[in-house]
């Protein structure tokens, strides 16, 4: 048996907490995982994990034996760096994950000129609206936007994103600029993803919060759908002001309402604490912090 990959698959088990999760994270199947297990046990002649339907559970002699395996693994997998070359300079592959929205619009140029100045790095880009596990996808890097934040996790501030209600002008020449909560009733609005239930939006005025019924004109799935109609006139749409910033910039469209925003949701760039960072996530933090910060103050 290999102990090495017999290591991994119970750090695995103990970390996800059951063998069909950990089938999943190392992307084995449920029959081999149970069967390292089971062999390493034998092997070992004691018994690793606590069994119950619905979880497995370090034994002592499991809590033991896994701190070793974990300084083990952590060691190989220092020494791989160290001959491959990625604590000397720059090189390796790196997984990052963002919003899809905030990805598409500023994480992916800067990904672009990323590359060019570090040519031996490659990046594997998750852009998705779910919060991705880290640990399961072997992602280095993580941007949250208002999402809470693991205490294991290093995280930087990037900057924050407003919730803001926008129009084009020429909307707003037309029907008015709204500047109370009861003008929404008078107003065509962009809702998304209402799945038909009767629409409204929450506000925020000092202490007091407030949701305020608004006429649904037109309902779209995605917050950029919702966007476009707002530049083409068909409304106000609410939205996260990355979103629609380019557009504000442009003079296609305005915010209102600015009072009665919400707080503005944080924005960190987060990663697991490493006794020794690889240069290759040295560069990137270093390299795209900055950048990022820069232009999420621009919102």
């Amino acid at each position: 048996m290999d102990r090495l990959e017999a290591m991994s698959v119970i750090i695995a088990v103990n970390e996800t907490g059951s063998i069909s999760a950990a089938s999943r994270r190392l992307k084995l199947p449920v029959a081999t995982i149970s069967r390292k297990v089971g062999e390493l046990e034998s092997r070992l002649e004691a018994e690793l994990f606590h069994r119950t339907p619905r979880r497995m559970t370090l034994t002592d002699a499991g809590r033991a034996y896994i701190d070793a395996c974990k300084r083990i693994i952590d060691q190989v997998d220092d020494a791989e760096r160290e001959v491959s070359g990625e604590y000397k300079m720059p090189k390796g592959d790196l997984a990052v994950t963002a919003p899809w929205g905030l990805g598409h619009t500023h994480l992916m140029p800067l990904a672009v000129e990323f590359l060019d100045a570090y040519p031996e790095i490659s990046l594997r880009l998750v852009l998705t609206d779910r919060i991705v596990n880290t640990t399961d996808e072997n992602i280095d890097v993580a941007i949250r936007v208002g999402s809470a934040l693991q205490s294991s996790m290093i995280a930087t501030r990037l900057g924050s994103i407003r919730i803001v209600v926008c129009a084009s002008p020429l909307y707003l020449e037309a029907r008015g600029r709204p500047k109370q909560l009861d003008d929404l009733r008078k107003h065509d609005c962009i809702t998304i993803d209402e799945h038909a239930k009767p629409a409204a939006w929450r506000f925020v005025r000092g202490r007091r919060v407030t949701v305020a019924p608004v006429r649904s004109r037109l309902c779209v799935n995605t917050s950029e759908a919702a966007v476009l109609a707002a530049i083409e006139g068909a409304g106000l749409a609410r939205v996260m002001s990355y979103k629609m910033d380019t557009a504000k910039r442009a003079g296609r469209l305005a915010i209102v309402l600015e009072e009665f925003e919400p707080a503005p949701l944080v924005v960190h760039m987060v990663h697991a604490p490493r006794k020794k960072m690889p240069l290759k996530l040295r560069a990137f933090l270093d390299w795209m912090t900055p950048r990022l910060k820069a232009r999420l103050s621009l919102i």
